[in-house]
């Protein structure tokens, strides 16, 4: 819309890249430590991790008319679990895509799936975004978009809110949340009480999204990987991170990388969001596919991810850190499957003494593991 301004923005995400490399120079490849591989991932006898078994669940079955099912998330709120996913025709992100939920009362048996954001408007598709409770009210984010995909030109791409009605159990449209915009999980609280969350535009430059407290619409943006400008000295292709504060109030983001390297890269903020590193490549491997990472309650924080490259999305794995840095453990999802399948996309929550961990098999199905918090608590072994 201003081309005269983008040699100017290219040249503002240069310069906040070059800063916080310069206010972040200890940053370590090393994020991944497992015993027995002498700190190289080409070490990993993936044969003989150690598995982590669960109750497994189907959330929503395979659709004839409606054939594709990702971007899954789960919720505890009021009493029940909530699932929420994307849900459209064949293959994904095509026009007529909308987002579905279910619920469920123990995370095993669930409700049938209903329309969560109604049908998109013509030519115009959604993808779900994750669940949100701010103020006491649950609010369902959802990506929309023209076209096929929410990347690329003309996209028209929207990032929206949807709130729940209890009275009339139902959602209802709640406005803008943020233009150009699609994260890739909820807003979570820094400790300065302002909320933030990733935010991706329509060219896969990341940014962050910071404020939320005035109201669920107002935002500041702060410039974290310009995938252009990086792109001349570097492959790193920056997809779907993830972030998380530290005891120290540091934080860390992950990322996809779409570039061919196979392996997460890694960034650090040590004001709050304001500033970034420029990401490294970490010795941490990845399909590569989406990431999802959880701090418990024992303290320690989860990673799940489809982390052997050489079996691609077929196999899941959980792995622990127990300083929110660096990964000791790690052990592979024991998913039952009759066939040669593919498992990805996993979100999880923990409630009640268990670890629920949701994901897509085949893109078709939306599917559930209940793990107990017990199991996770042996993996940790003598890291402790």
């Amino acid at each position: 819309m201003f081309p005269s301004l983008c040699p100017v923005l290219s040249a503002f995400f240069l310069l906040v890249a070059v800063a916080a490399t310069a206010a972040e120079s200890s940053d370590s490849p090393h994020l991944l430590a497992l015993p027995g591989s002498d700190g190289d991932p080409a070490h990993i006898d993936y044969a003989k991790l150690p598995v982590l078994k669960g109750m497994h669940a189907v959330v929503c079955p395979p659709d004839e008319q409606w054939k594709f099912q990702l971007h899954n998330y789960l919720l505890h709120h009021d009493g029940k679990y909530w699932c929420m996913w994307s849900h459209g025709p064949v293959v994904e992100d095509m026009p007529t895509q909308h987002v579905r939920y279910a619920t469920s009362e123990d995370g095993l048996k669930w409700s049938e799936p209903k329309m969560l954001t109604g049908a998109p408007a013509e030519g115009r598709a959604y993808i779900a975004r994750d669940f949100w409770v701010r103020d006491g009210e649950l609010l369902a984010l959802a990506a929309n978009y023209k076209g096929k995909g929410a990347f690329g030109v003309d996209k028209d791409l929207r990032l929206e809110a949807f709130a729940w009605d209890k009275q009339d159990a139902s959602w209802k449209r709640k406005g803008l949340v943020f233009e150009n915009a699609i994260n890739n999980f909820a807003p979570q609280k820094l400790s300065t009480g302002e909320w933030m969350m990733t935010r991706r535009d329509p060219r896969f430059n990341v940014s962050m999204l910071i404020g939320g407290v005035k109201s669920f619409g107002d935002w500041r943006f702060v410039p974290v990987v310009d995938r252009l400008a990086i792109a001349r000295a570097t492959r790193f292709s920056p997809d779907e991170p993830v972030w998380w504060e530290q005891p120290d109030k540091s934080l860390v983001a992950l990322f996809r990388d779409n570039g061919g390297s196979n392996r997460l890269f890694r960034a650090f903020s040590n004001d709050h969001g304001q500033t970034w590193s420029a990401p490294v490549k970490t010795d941490f491997p990845n399909a590569p596919s989406k990431i999802f990472s959880l701090l418990t309650s024992g303290g320690y924080r989860v990673l799940i991810s489809n982390a052997n490259p050489a079996a691609g999305r077929r196999e899941i794995y959980l792995s622990i850190s127990e300083d929110g840095i660096t990964f000791t453990r790690m052990a592979k999802l024991d998913i039952p499957s009759d066939k040669a399948t593919t498992f990805q996309y996993p979100h999880a929550i923990e409630h009640d003494g268990h670890l629920l961990i949701a994901f897509s098999n085949k893109k078709n199905f939306t599917e559930l593991l209940k793990i107990p918090l017990a199991e996770v608590e042996r993996l940790r072994g003598n890291t402790r």
